[in-house]
């Protein structure tokens, strides 16, 4: 790497300390989730997927692409000039933006088994107004959930029974202080295809919500999808699909369009604004109607910005069928990280959706092997992990680079996966926790 301006993402970091907690907004883009002391941390310009870092160095995003946010590449420039042309006309006032009424008819129009939306601006917003709705329209509290929904007390409520609840559901050992301890026994996990689990739990407890992510890590297996449609109706139970991931990285829209299951709610979120903050929820008329049994309402919820950049995504998402195009890409990824691990004997296991590809090495040392691999790749500016977030602009000229760095990675491992000297490979602390996944 370059050694001009090298310390100013730590010495920022070192002030974020100071008067941040935590750091910063998102657990997920914490660096020592990453590389400890060496991750780039702060970026002044991004770019298709390349991302400038405050260091001077320019880096190749084969990372997560902000987290899912940009199916389109980073600044698209058709969506920042809509986006700019708003700003210009004005982004807030005392009216609301007419985009917010196309934008609603436009999801429904992709969706035509659901009847209203409502719009917030963050992925936490959307899942916590869906069991908001669900619970008025249900008029019970229990919930039962499969997969991440975000930071709220409804959710994390589910780990004051047990500390360990969603221990498998994205991040392990979070944390309740602050969740009112009268949330206990509202909200009960299942796992992924533990249909039997999930019927349980309905028998058992006062459920008026399941809440659930279409797909984790792994296929749906014996009709599961259908099976958890099929409960809920027989229970009169809203069934909520939280897309705020998935969502439009398989089909025009989302992904339960693909297994043919319709919920009675969905959540969109990330990739539908390319980067700019705007989530939706959409439901059943009789359902979301609800709302005005409760109050749910956010000023900034109303401005023009999410809807415009959202409008303009959604378009050149159709016009370049972009979910093919990443659903391809992520496959030929799988299939080369498959003949990198024959060619250097280091055994993965390989997950996600194709756009969301992951990969595991089989091994006791498998985090001290993902901060490895974050090590290295960033010696030749790429920033990668053990899990690519596919954008349009992953291009053959991009993977290729990352492909080769990744065989010579892999070699090294391989000398060392049945060792006790995993660590020495390590020029810093142990990456923590490992990435998040799905998040």
């Amino acid at each position: 790497m370059k050694k001009n301006n090298k310390f100013i993402a730590k010495k920022i970091w070192k002030r974020a300390l100071k008067v941040i907690p935590t750091g910063n907004m998102l657990l997920s883009k914490n660096p020592n989730r990453f590389l400890p002391n060496r991750w780039p941390t702060y970026y002044k310009k991004a770019k298709d997927c390349y991302i400038w870092g405050v260091d001077g160095i320019k880096y190749m995003d084969v990372s997560t692409m902000g987290f899912g946010t940009n199916i389109l590449g980073y600044s698209n420039s058709k969506v920042d000039k809509v986006v700019h042309n708003s700003i210009d006309k004005g982004n807030m006032s005392t009216l609301n933006a007419p985009e917010e009424v196309y934008l609603a008819e436009k999801l429904i129009e992709i969706h035509p088994w659901f009847e209203m939306v409502k719009f917030a601006r963050t992925g936490g917003e959307a899942n916590s107004i869906a069991i908001r709705i669900a619970r008025a329209s249900s008029g019970k509290d229990g919930v039962a959930i499969c997969g991440y929904h975000g930071w709220h007390d409804w959710y994390l409520s589910s780990n004051i029974q047990n500390k360990k609840n969603l221990d498998t559901h994205l991040i392990k050992k979070l944390q309740t202080d602050g969740v009112p301890k009268s949330l206990k026994n509202t909200v009960f996990p299942f796992e992924y295809n533990d249909f039997e689990t999930l019927k349980k739990i309905v028998e058992k407890n006062k459920i008026g919500t399941i809440k659930m992510e279409v797909y984790r890590n792994i296929e749906p297996k014996n009709d599961f999808l259908k099976k958890v449609r099929k409960l809920a109706d027989k229970k009169n139970i809203v069934l909520i699909f939280d897309e705020c991931t998935s969502g439009f990285r398989k089909s025009y829209g989302g992904l339960h369009k693909i297994y043919g299951v319709k919920p009675d709610m969905a959540i969109f979120g990330k990739a539908l604004g390319n980067g700019y903050a705007i989530t939706a929820v959409l439901g059943k008329r009789e359902i979301m109607e609800s709302v005005q049994n409760t109050f749910i309402s956010s000023t900034f919820w109303t401005e023009r910005i999410g809807s415009v950049a959202a409008l303009e995504t959604l378009k050149i998402m159709k016009d370049i069928k972009s979910w093919k195009l990443i659903d391809n890409i992520g496959a030929n990824i799988k299939k080369t990280w498959k003949e990198i691990s024959k060619n250097t004997n280091v055994p993965i296991e390989i997950s996600g959706l194709n756009s969301l590809a992951q990969f595991k090495i089989i091994s006791r040392d498998s985090n001290v092997f993902k901060t490895f691999i974050t090590q290295e790749m960033l010696k030749e500016n790429i920033l990668a992990s053990d899990t690519i977030y596919v954008s349009i602009k992953h291009n053959k000229k991009i993977l290729e680079k990352y492909y080769e760095n990744l065989e010579k990675i892999f070699k090294i491992i391989s000398k060392y996966q049945y060792s006790n000297n995993a660590k020495f490979l390590l020029e810093t602390r142990e990456s923590s926790m490992g990435l998040p996944r799905l998040n």
